[in-house]
């Protein structure tokens, strides 16, 4: 039995979904190749654009932050930020994100210009001599409405109105099934290194949870039946995020029934929740109105797009233009399909239909509402 102030964790920060580990292995060539495209940055030249892409849960934001982290002990000249597109969805947002980084306050949100925010970022950069090497994480986000297409634009292309300015991006995609593309003004000047984040073998599963578990629980903690059982539910998944998050719950449950040992009945009770990680934090993402949307599509399964905008449209008062966007806002995000299937009245009929088990969605839905 555990006393009131007994613990199986010996540091649980090991276990955070945004802790950077000491030790991160299989992803030397990946890191590799990223240092490299930044090199250029350490003798005040622009560093070389990267696209990172990989389905999601392969280490592509820790590696982005772990080579961030050791070119800064190198240099003072380059300002290295990371912004999360999930978060900051639309062109003002991110740059909002990159001045408050810069000028240490936050700009208002309305009343103020894009271009004249992004000239006062612009503006510092000259001023300090200093190169920006931006990471836009989640970039799948910002693709609905163009917003991708704009913010590259305006960062990429900043040197020709602003001579001097140094500005790099590491595009970071999830590989979700749908082909990302760029406009062909931003290919023309994004030309990036394009790199690889692969799904991890099952081997290097077992090497990175039994590293997870090595520092995050006292000796003996996790039985060999329940560490087995977290790897197979990460190599079912492909998502190494599952996995930390397993461990920790796991870890959890085994406490609340004052155990010394988890079990792998631990780990099967905590999958219900993790296996819903991914999906929940995507609809966490959405807006009032963009869940509101998805409950309908959930709870009908299968729908056309003419009935579901009616009673969209009756209980929010939106109208088709703003309904067809975040249609596509969450076709893009692989929350839903919008497909055409048969013959209509009138041609071609549209159905959307949830990606993931309606259940699920709910689920989720109640977590976040």
């Amino acid at each position: 039995m555990l006393l009131w102030d007994e613990t199986l964790f010996s540091n649980g920060e090991v276990l955070e979904l945004d802790h950077l580990p000491d030790h991160f292995a299989h992803r030397d060539s990946q890191m590799q190749a990223m240092k490299f495209s930044l090199k250029p940055a350490l003798r005040s030249m622009r560093p070389v654009n990267c696209l990172v892409k990989g389905p999601p849960g392969t280490g592509k934001t820790t590696a982005v932050m772990k080579v961030f982290n050791e070119v800064k002990e190198y240099t003072d000249k380059v300002i290295f930020l990371k912004v999360n597109c999930q978060m900051e969805p639309t062109r003002f947002a991110v740059v909002s994100r990159i001045y408050e980084e810069l000028a240490h306050i936050k700009p208002p949100t309305s009343g103020v210009a894009f271009r004249r925010l992004f000239e006062k970022v612009v503006k510092y950069l000259i001023d300090a001599d200093k190169t920006l090497v931006i990471a836009l994480d989640d970039i799948n986000y910002l693709f609905p409405e163009g917003h991708a297409d704009e913010l590259m634009y305006s960062l990429l292309r900043a040197h020709e109105q602003y001579p001097g300015v140094r500005m790099s991006v590491i595009a970071i995609i999830s590989d979700v099934g749908i082909p990302y593309t760029f406009d062909p003004r931003v290919g023309s000047v994004f030309l990036p290194e394009e790199i690889e984040f692969p799904r991890y073998e099952t081997d290097e599963i077992g090497d990175i949870i039994d590293n997870r578990i090595r520092y995050a629980f006292y000796q003996d903690v996790v039985s060999s039946e329940a560490r087995d059982a977290v790897v197979s539910y990460v190599d079912l998944t492909g998502d190494l995020r599952v996995g930390i998050d397993l461990l920790k719950r796991s870890g959890l449950n085994a406490e609340r029934r004052a155990s010394r040992t988890i079990s792998f009945e631990d780990v099967e009770r905590a999958y219900e929740s993790s296996r819903l990680l991914h999906l929940c934090r995507n609809i966490r993402s959405l807006s009032g109105h963009e869940k509101t949307l998805l409950e309908l599509i959930a709870k009908g399964n299968s729908l056309q797009t003419g009935e579901l905008y009616k009673t969209f449209h009756e209980l929010t008062g939106l109208g088709y233009t703003r309904f067809y966007e975040i249609i596509e806002k969450m076709h893009v995000s692989r929350l839903v399909d919008s497909d055409f299937s048969g013959k209509g009245m009138r041609g071609r009929t549209r159905y959307v239909t949830p990606v993931y088990d309606s259940s699920d969605i709910l689920k989720c839905l109640e977590k976040t509402f």
